[in-house]
């Protein structure tokens, strides 16, 4: 019979061997890739000394094929708690050095268990994704793997923060996993998503496309809008995945995180009464607001090389998280089109989900016109965002800087789908349409319509319409943005707001 010391001895030979992976060949050839192991990702994303690995044990019972055969150390995945800048939060990353980071069994309900540990302590729950697919060997359990994987992504939305990072392959089913939680990241030059390969593609189609321009990281940043942000290599992402945790709550039981700033929550910029050009048609750029605006001129962007007509936003205000929905004057002149109204809609949500309040920028001519835009259901698009604001119960400040026409006025949370507080700028033209053309309209016949005309125009492309009717809470010069913002922010801090009782609404997808 062994000696207690000859366990302790198994014991730590058993961990060592785990801890090698897939032994140093194919470790150096994840490097070679320009790729991190899963362990030195996990060592990364959390604060030193505090990663506690579960199951690293653990091992599959396939007997098919000869699999059972195979070790497989740590089945092909690494899973456990640490914090991150001291708060909890749970991971799981795959080892593709350990045959290929297939999922099978005994992989998944080791995601399975870190999934539901987030759950019930209320934490965060982080993703590396670095795999070649399911474990063709196991079959069936393997896709009932994955679909346990979905339904506690599916149970957690809303919950608790759940971040994907793409940082390899990620085909076939296993990028709905990512695709159902908050939010992706992807890797430049070394990830990829996509549902079926460029072979499967070009034997069913005849269309040649590459891995990378079927499913990069910047296709799915800039054209498809699947991924939110990108990154230059591993370590850029998962300094990005610490610097987005900063921003959000634990849990939607929670508050978002208080930072301390140096930043005057009284402080006026005098270059906001000039940002506004003196033509109405001139485009400017959104972000010089923003920058001007909010804590220490920092803010991170969500979806930056998607639907750039519409900026989303993380930033803080007097040290607490707020959401920025800002139309982009620069691009498209801001219009609303079919991704941009995505993009917003489900910025929002999360917002929403996890008690962020939202703060509108506000400078929009409508939605964009065109036969495409039809066809591709705009209307439908763009009724997420009014859902989308109607629904949402935290604070929502609109700040209204230039244009405001029509149904886009109140697609940019109005008054009337929620807004708590609406601010005006003396430049603000708050209408059913431009003035110029409405004018155009109403005195059609009219033998005077020129004089007529910018009678109208100086009337009524102003704020002040509203403001007499209610509509608008305030008309502030526009350095005092900062403060009027910070001081609605303070006054709504308490605000609770209950809906009707329901399962839940049917927004318009």
């Amino acid at each position: 019979m062994a000696t207690v010391q000859e366990k302790i001895k198994l014991m730590k030979s058993k961990k060592e061997h785990v801890m090698q992976g897939g032994g140093p060949k194919r470790i150096e050839k994840q490097h070679e890739k320009g790729k991190l192991t899963a362990r030195e990702r996990l060592d990364l994303l959390f604060d030193e000394g505090t990663f506690v690995e579960l199951d690293a044990l653990v091992h599959h019972r396939c007997t098919n094929f000869g699999q059972e055969k195979k070790e497989l150390p740590g089945e092909g995945v690494v899973v456990g708690y640490g914090t991150v800048d001291g708060r909890l939060v749970y991971a799981f990353a795959q080892d593709f050095t350990v045959e290929g980071g297939s999922l099978g069994e005994m992989h998944a309900k080791k995601i399975w268990k870190v999934q539901d540990l987030a759950m019930k302590m209320g934490a965060p729950c982080i993703g590396l994704n670095d795999s070649g697919g399911a474990r063709i060997q196991e079959a069936c359990d393997a896709l009932c793997g994955y679909g346990g994987i979905f339904f506690r992504n599916t149970a957690g939305s809303g919950v608790i923060p759940q971040i994907s990072a793409i940082m390899g392959p990620c085909a076939g089913g296993a990028v709905y996993s990512p695709a159902i939680t908050d939010f992706i990241y992807m890797v430049k030059n070394t990830s990829q998503m996509f549902i079926t390969g460029p072979a499967v593609i070009k034997s069913v189609t005849g269309e040649e496309v590459t891995a990378e321009q079927l499913g990069g990281a910047m296709t799915h940043n800039s054209t498809s809008g699947v991924a939110h942000f990108a990154a230059e290599n591993d370590e850029d992402c998962i300094k990005q995945i610490r610097y987005l945790l900063g921003f959000l709550p634990s849990n939607n039981m929670e508050e978002t995180p208080l930072v301390e700033t140096n930043d005057d929550p009284t402080r006026m910029d005098e270059n906001l009464n000039t940002v506004i050009p003196d033509n109405p048609n001139s485009p400017y750029d959104m972000k010089d607001v923003i920058r001007m605006i909010v804590d220490d001129g920092e803010f991170y962007e969500v979806h930056q090389h998607f639907a750039k007509n519409i900026i989303t936003c993380f930033a803080r205000f007097d040290g607490r998280t707020v959401g920025i929905i800002a139309n982009e004057p620069a691009v498209m002149a801001g219009c609303l089109d079919v991704n941009a109204s995505d993009k917003s809609s489900r910025f929002i949500r999360f917002c929403d989900a996890f008690n962020i309040p939202l703060v509108n920028l506000v400078d929009v001519p409508g939605f964009l016109p065109g036969v495409n835009q039809e066809y591709n259901g705009i209307i439908r698009h763009g009724a997420k965002m009014l859902y989308a604001y109607s629904e949402a119960t935290v604070p929502k400040i609109t700040v209204i800087l230039r244009k405001s026409y029509g149904g886009s006025y109140i697609a940019m949370c109005s008054r009337e789908v929620g807004a708590d507080q609406v601010i005006a700028w003396p430049s603000a033209e708050i209408a059913v349409m431009g003035p110029a053309g409405a004018a155009n309209i109403i005195f059609k016949k009219d033998p005077d319509v020129k004089q007529k005309t910018a009678e109208y125009v100086e009337e009524f492309a102003t704020p002040y319409k509203a403001a007499e009717r209610g509509y608008v809470d305030y008309v502030v010069e526009p350095k005092e943005t900062r403060p009027r913002i910070i001081q609605s922010l303070n006054m709504l801090a308490s605000k609770r707001e209950v809906g009707p009782a329901k399962k839940h609404g049917n927004i318009p997808l």
